[in-house]
């Protein structure tokens, strides 16, 4: 049974030291599947506002919630308070030291630039992991997190929730058998970031962090600067040390559909124009371009994305008035419509139905995961076979953005830009000591 604990430990976190922990020192477990009590699994959240929230919400469907993480003692007031025999931890560091044995799934809802570091220390312990999007802020973490999965055989899904969505696994098989002939092109769009985050600005100037948080813990690994409104909470996704921008918040979700019909990994290039920026916030809007060759029959071609209010021309699917987010997906004899990131509802131009032909339909996103840790199949969106590579493809589309015009040329082997080792800091981060992967 998880300890209770009082308000003051809740207010301060616990007391549990974890000196040096170093991330990946233990050795690679390889769990079997866990075979918990009535089917229900010991559950630790990390990072309960926002995200975390809904991500304790739907866990505890299938589980028992009985550890808790936040940086933020008001988040993590209001969830002991729904979990009040839950252990929690300002420092997700001592939960995992703390928990030890204790734990058989852990759900990741922290800023981007923390979760490898997470989700390796979890996986390391044996722990099925469930991580949100992006999967990581930069693409070598990823590729770590796809190794330490395999290595350690643990269940792990990522939360690109519409992967569950039958509509668009449908609509995935369909073009993906060829249907409506090869596709010639894909354009992806979000709202973000206008009216969302700020994005394409200049840092905001320092202030007295709130009691309540922990700032220090909240920056991590990355480079130390002062506290400021517009960093904690959500604002973070805009800066380039802590988040992935509009591209990497909404591309897990947008790119999802086409990424499943299409296997859209290890572009050969992407270039970007963009509203200009300083390379510390991310621009105001963007406009980018993938190009895919041949892979495994299917031929070359190209990807768009657009986001901070740019559209695709309208004349590419002229009946449907675009929406804030969107799919068009251009074949030879058929234009594909997503009116938005749920990837739920697809429709053709010129009218028409899309076959409805048998998939393997989901249990649901999270009881998906839930179901892959309990020993059943794999959830679809797991890391080493899914969830990695959709992440990596968006993450390469932010190296261009940096670049802002050159033509950015992939080496996926070497997993680097051609002739440019100028851009390795943006593959590979540095981590602050007492963080890593």
């Amino acid at each position: 049974m998880a300890k209770e604990i009082s308000r003051r430990d809740v207010l301060r976190g616990s007391a549990a030291a974890v000196v040096g922990l170093t991330i990946g020192q233990a050795a690679a477990a390889s769990p079997q599947p866990t075979k918990a009590p009535n089917g229900r699994l010991r559950f630790g959240i990390i990072g309960c506002g926002g995200k975390g929230w809904s991500g304790m919400a739907a866990a505890s469907e299938h589980g028992d919630i009985v550890a808790l993480a936040d940086i933020d003692a008001q988040n993590r007031t209001k969830a002991m308070l729904e979990h009040p025999r839950a252990a929690a931890f300002d420092d997700y560091r001592n939960l995992f030291e703390a928990m030890k044995g204790k734990l058989d799934a852990v759900v990741i809802s922290t800023p981007d630039h923390h979760h490898s570091i997470v989700s390796s220390l979890a996986m390391h312990q044996g722990l099925h992991c469930y991580t949100e999007k992006p999967l990581c802020r930069t693409i070598w973490e990823v590729r770590q997190l796809m190794r330490i999965a395999k290595e350690t055989g643990v269940a792990t899904q990522m939360g690109n929730h519409s992967t569950a969505s039958t509509a668009m696994r449908k609509t995935a098989a369909v073009i993906k058998r060829g249907d409506y002939g090869a596709v010639k092109e894909v354009h992806l769009w979000t709202d973000r970031a206008k009216g969302w985050w700020p994005q394409g600005v200049e840092r905001p100037k320092p202030s007295k962090a709130p009691k309540t948080v922990d700032f220090d813990l909240w920056l991590g690994p990355r480079p130390t600067r002062p506290y400021a409104e517009g960093y904690h909470p959500f604002s973070w996704r805009g800066w380039w040390d802590f988040g992935t921008g509009s591209l990497g918040d909404m591309g897990c979700h947008i790119f999802n559909m086409p990424f499943m019909a299409l296997d859209l990994r290890d572009p050969l290039a992407i270039t970007a124009k963009t509203s200009g920026h300083n390379r510390d916030s991310y621009p105001e809007w963007v406009e980018v371009h993938y190009e895919f060759g041949p892979h495994n029959g299917r031929p070359a071609l190209d990807v768009f994305w657009y986001d901070g209010g740019h559209r695709p021309p309208a004349s590419l699917a002229s009946d449907f008035t675009y929406g804030g987010n969107g799919v068009i997906v251009v074949c030879e004899k058929a234009t594909i419509y997503s009116p938005d990131e749920s990837n739920t509802k697809f429709m053709l131009q010129g009218g028409g139905t899309i076959p409805d032909i048998k998939v393997d339909e989901s249990p649901g996103h999270m009881a998906e995961f839930a179901r892959a840790a309990l020993g059943g199949p794999p959830a679809v969106s797991n890391f080493p076979n899914y969830a990695g590579p959709l992440t990596e493809t968006v993450l390469l589309g932010n190296l261009a953005i940096w670049a802002d015009g050159p033509r950015v040329e992939w080496d996926a082997k070497r997993m680097s830009v051609k002739g440019k080792p100028e851009y390795d800091a943006l593959i590979r981060p540095k981590f602050n000591p007492g963080f890593g992967v």
